[in-house]
């Protein structure tokens, strides 16, 4: 059975978007600050072509050891929007599964994307399609919540940015189940801290 692996970036005081996250304000106000390490430095969304190609040092390690043998992902419908469909292309190996309850407006299958309608319909088409490969759970905060809780995560991935946001939505909002981690592996840079944690069972 495929390797699941949940990983999300989180500001210093828990926070996976910075207050007033809707359409069009992406990851809230001043939560651009969280991907820094993905986008190789300052961003805003208003900059031209961003994306992960400034990516480098320890961030660049860290990333490459997440999707390394990478079969099949899922995230939620919030964070698809907020990253813009990245374009309308899925940017991830193996293909991209968008937990969703609006599947009717699902993109054409070559781009990468399939929408699904329930946590554990998509666990289990992910799993299909992973075949060998890891599955990954991207988030948000409820997509990992509910891997977490339903006990299918066997490693939590967080980056922690040096941030405090004050504001947003917490990545452990409303979770109330008492976990065991074990530090696989710890990269740090000027933009984040990446710490690989299997979870206990």
């Amino acid at each position: 059975m495929s390797k699941v692996i949940a990983s999300i970036t989180t500001s210093l005081d828990g926070y996976v978007v910075g207050p007033d996250d809707r359409a069009g304000q992406g990851l809230g106000r001043g939560g651009e600050r969280l991907h820094y390490w993905v986008m190789g430095g300052p961003w805003t969304y208003d900059d031209d072509g961003r994306d992960a190609e400034g990516m480098h040092g320890a961030d660049k390690e860290y990333f490459d050891s997440l999707t390394e043998g990478l079969g099949c992902a899922i995230v939620g419908r919030t964070m698809y929007e907020a990253a813009g469909a990245w374009g309308g292309t899925n940017p991830f190996p193996g293909t991209l599964i968008v937990l969703t309850h609006r599947v009717e407006d699902q993109p054409d299958p070559g781009t990468g994307f399939l929408f699904v309608d329930g946590f554990d319909a998509a666990l289990d088409t992910a799993r299909e399609l992973a075949g060998e490969g890891a599955l990954a759970l991207g988030g948000g905060a409820d997509l990992i919540r509910q891997g977490l809780e339903a006990g299918v995560v066997d490693e939590l991935a967080i980056s922690t940015a040096p941030v405090v946001l004050g504001g947003g939505k917490r990545l452990f909002e409303g979770f109330e189940r008492d976990l065991d981690l074990r530090v696989l592996g710890v990269w740090s840079s000027p933009y984040a801290t990446h710490v690989r944690y299997a979870v206990g069972r």
